[in-house]
């Protein structure tokens, strides 16, 4: 028999969740009230809760700042969503956002991630650590990079990641530190200044400094520099819907993020899941895996629209250049077109590309051996590898990342 709102909340107090003003919350008729933990949770007036996936664990901050609607949520211990809207998103332990939030699909918080108030993520992706400021839309980028809470990646306030295209697309995700060595918490930080903003798509090496108020457009594959951008040059000048000049560097930024996102999946499989307990269950890691799904596919369809476009790009191109057409762009949007079929059967092969087992086993051995030492307390136990065993797992999820590029390039080869 389905249960009303009052009789829903009345068995969550019962069980322990702290709830102030439990005539302003409403809980949805799909909710499953055994993932809400009664230990040390508190949901605040005006909150909403809804969907079958939802799952908020112990010690829990609801609502604090304003009221909060979560949908599909996978909440982790002691995080907390201060305000705002939550939609098909996961938040590992201490997790942290705040006041008018908007959180939407795709989007993962590691441990001790957070932002400040107002902020837009959607297929976002953060590191444990990494610090958003306020003000900001930060979509369809992973950030990595610092080692503590003391020493982190961070974007700056009024930061935005332009992620849209004049030319209506969306395949601009940038990479911002990587997984192979993001993932062992032991890289330098990076920060993009406020009043900012990275045009993607994009890849920027650990170390990256990029001066407030600096619209940046490029990559930087060196690390420990330090960009700045002063008054650019006015002007005006033809725009063609479509023409699409130069799309090598674009194509390729968005196969290096794609692979490193299934580099991602790897270590969620055989690394995220040696820590099963309480602080992270099977059901925060199932939304874990789900949420990086998701993002895996928002990217490579984004990829397949834009090379959708190629034909009437390539037709758009020569229209105008005439007898300057680039043959080697004219044969990359070709390629693109022609075959794009085969490089989406390659990357939806991802699962099945596990590494090298003679990087990933002795890696997994000394994981093993961290938690026997440290228990499963993720961060103690990534951060108190030794440098060489570090260094093995980089190798093996590196390998990973450039056997999916290479295979990429072998079926487009104009693109090498």
């Amino acid at each position: 028999m389905r249960m009303d709102n009052t009789s829903k909340i009345k068995a969550l107090v019962k069980k322990g969740v702290t709830i102030p003003n439990p005539d302003s919350i409403e809980i949805g008729n799909d909710v499953v009230l055994e993932k809400i933990s009664g230990d040390g949770t508190v949901i605040y007036s005006g909150c909403k809760i809804y969907g079958n996936s939802t799952l908020i664990l112990h010690g829990a901050k609801i609502g604090y700042e304003g009221p909060v609607t979560i949908d599909n949520c996978q909440v982790g211990p002691q995080v907390d969503l201060k305000g705002g809207f939550f939609r098909n998103a996961v938040f590992l332990k201490k997790a942290s956002l705040g006041l008018g939030s908007y959180i939407r699909e795709g989007t993962i918080l590691e441990e001790e991630a957070n932002v400040a108030h107002t902020v837009g993520l959607k297929q976002t992706i953060l590191f444990p650590f990494v610090t958003l400021g306020s003000l900001i839309n930060f979509c369809d980028c992973l950030m990595s990079g610092g080692t503590s809470r003391k020493n982190h990646s961070e974007v700056g306030s009024s930061y935005v990641h332009f992620n849209y295209t004049p030319n209506q697309d969306k395949a601009t995700p940038s990479l911002i530190g990587d997984v192979p060595r993001g993932v062992m918490l032991n890289q330098p930080p990076i920060f993009l200044g406020g009043q900012g903003g990275l045009v993607g798509p994009c890849r920027l090496e650990f170390g990256t400094v990029i001066a407030a108020g600096s619209t940046y457009r490029k990559d930087e594959p060196q690390p420990g520099r330090l960009i700045f951008s002063e008054g650019g040059k006015g002007g005006s000048v033809p725009f063609i819907p479509g023409i699409q000049y130069d799309i090598k560097r674009k194509v390729l930024n968005n196969i290096v993020y794609i692979a490193n996102l299934m580099a991602l999946f790897q270590w969620y499989m055989h690394v995220r899941s040696l820590f099963i307990s309480r602080d992270f269950p099977d059901a925060l890691y199932d939304g874990l895996v789900e949420k990086l799904t998701v993002a895996i596919d928002e990217r490579i369809t984004k990829l397949k629209l834009f090379s959708q476009k190629m034909l009437d790009s390539a037709r758009t191109y020569t229209e105008v250049v005439k007898e300057n057409a680039s043959s080697p762009v004219l044969k990359q949007k070709k390629e693109l077109y022609e075959r794009w079929t085969e490089l989406e059967a390659h990357f939806k092969e991802h699962p099945n590309r596990e590494g090298k087992m003679s990087l990933r086993d002795p890696f997994l051995e000394k994981t093993d051996s961290g938690i026997i030492v440290s228990g499963k307390e993720y961060i103690s136990v990534i951060t108190g590898l030794k440098p060489n065993d570090a260094e093995l797992g980089t190798l093996w999820l590196q390998g990973i990342v450039d056997g999916i590029v290479d295979e990429a390039l072998k079926i487009m080869p104009s693109f090498r």
